[in-house]
């Protein structure tokens, strides 16, 4: 990866969480021992991103005294300080001749813990303008949203103050890289929000696509969740999420362990939670497991419905898991049906192939994209199909309820037991 310029965004008051430490600037907070800005620096080191430009604005003063020119941090750090608000963006526009082609743009009350070779990757790979990285939240309800296409393309934009009712859980998380070519686009003239005034105005151009990952990625603006990210770190879990390193998963089948058994789901309407399916995925969230969605879907194969259809199940899905307090980092399905001499049928879909279960190829398709451990792994479903695909990949095999296994992982898995449940 030919390193980025990073621009970190150091300018804001913090006034929701000014009762931890009044009087210091938000990014100066310590968190375990060390300011939020020099956990941002830490993780940026660790991938050679080492030259920082750091924008100042409210007692700015206070981070150049701490970090100086960087040089005893690994870094080569240099300042723009802003001597009147030019929101999250209007500074690039001051200061864009130092920054290369391609830029990272960091908000700096976010704690993260990134593999940005992956993240640059997906960016240069697509040609794109601007790169928003994405997860999964347990608070989606009041979070701004992306909306994207098959292509990870950004095709729309919910605000939180917009009205949603089924959506994918796939929250803009305050991490970006920007080419300078999008700049070119905006209105360089005083104040600009990121968001409203460059990135939404350029989503029709299809220059601006959604990275979406599981790794670690926080505001920590409130009080409350200041108290959740120190917890997080003083664990282990915000390094352990990084992609560079080995994950664990639960993966899931759909109908009959996350939904009530409905035949052939084929619109939203058909889907249900299971009684108690929220609760034991949020607990599996919690546990720091990827929780991944490998399902067989052949209404696509069938003719009973489209792709788009699918689609809108999922969405329903996480919108109320969501709701719950839960989330799924992933969703693998399987369109094909082996079986032909169904009225409407698609002949491109009617084959043997490698992903349906109980062969393991949605598996492999999600452990290759997260680096899983599948020995470390669990595969969890209501048919023996499920276990099947489970064993044959290499992951633990757990046939019965997700509730059950939930339950059985709070006694035994959760609590770092390596005995299985089969």
């Amino acid at each position: 990866m030919n390193p980025l310029k990073t621009v970190l965004m150091a300018g804001g008051k913090g006034t929701r969480i000014a009762s931890v430490a009044p009087g210091v600037p938000k990014p100066m907070i310590r968190l375990c021992g060390k300011p939020i800005l020099e956990h941002q620096l830490d993780c940026l080191k660790r991938n050679g991103l080492t030259d920082i430009i750091i924008v100042t604005g409210h007692l700015g003063q206070a981070i150049q005294e701490y970090f100086g020119d960087g040089i005893g941090f690994g870094c080569n750090i240099s300042y723009y300080a802003e001597t009147e608000p030019l929101g999250t963006a209007g500074a690039l526009y001051r200061f864009r001749d130092a920054l290369t082609d391609d830029f990272l743009l960091i908000h700096g009350d976010i704690i993260f813990d990134l593999d940005f070779s992956r993240f640059a990757a997906f960016h240069r790979e697509r040609g794109a303008q601007a790169t928003l990285a994405a997860h999964p939240n347990s608070h989606p309800y009041d979070s701004a949203l992306l909306i994207t296409d098959a292509e990870c393309r950004v095709t729309g934009w919910l605000s939180k103050e917009e009205p949603r009712k089924w959506y994918k859980n796939q929250v803009n998380a305050g991490l970006h890289i920007l080419s300078k070519r999008l700049l070119a686009l905006s209105d360089s003239g005083g104040r600009l929000d990121l968001d409203r005034d460059v990135l939404k105005p350029n989503i029709a151009r299809g220059g601006i696509y959604a990275y979406s990952t599981p790794e670690y990625i926080k505001d920590m603006g409130t009080p409350e969740r200041y108290a959740e990210v120190a917890t997080d770190i003083a664990s282990g879990a915000v390094a352990a999420r990084n992609l560079s390193r080995k994950q664990k998963a639960v993966f899931l089948d759909r109908d009959g362990t996350i939904n009530k058994p409905n035949g052939f789901i084929r619109t939203p309407n058909e889907f249900e939670l299971l009684d108690g399916a929220a609760d034991a995925l949020r607990a599996i969230n919690q546990a720091g497991y990827l929780a991944i969605v490998a399902t067989n879907q052949p209404v696509i194969a069938r003719g009973e419905a489209s792709l788009e259809d699918l689609v809108a199940v999922h969405r329903k899905m996480e919108a109320e898991l969501g709701r719950a307090g839960a989330y799924l980092d992933d969703i693998f399905f399987c369109p094909h049906h082996p079986d032909k001499g169904f009225a409407g049928e698609r002949p491109e879909y009617k084959l043997a192939c490698e992903c349906r279960k109980p062969k393991p190829g949605l598996l492999l398709q999600a452990a290759e994209k997260y680096n899983i451990d599948l020995s470390q792994s669990y595969m969890v479903g209501d048919e023996p199909t499920d276990a099947q695909a489970g064993i044959a990949a290499g992951c633990k095999a757990a046939f019965g309820s997700l509730a059950e296994f939930v339950e059985y992982g709070r006694q035994h898995l959760f609590c770092g037991s390596a005995a299985n449940y089969v």
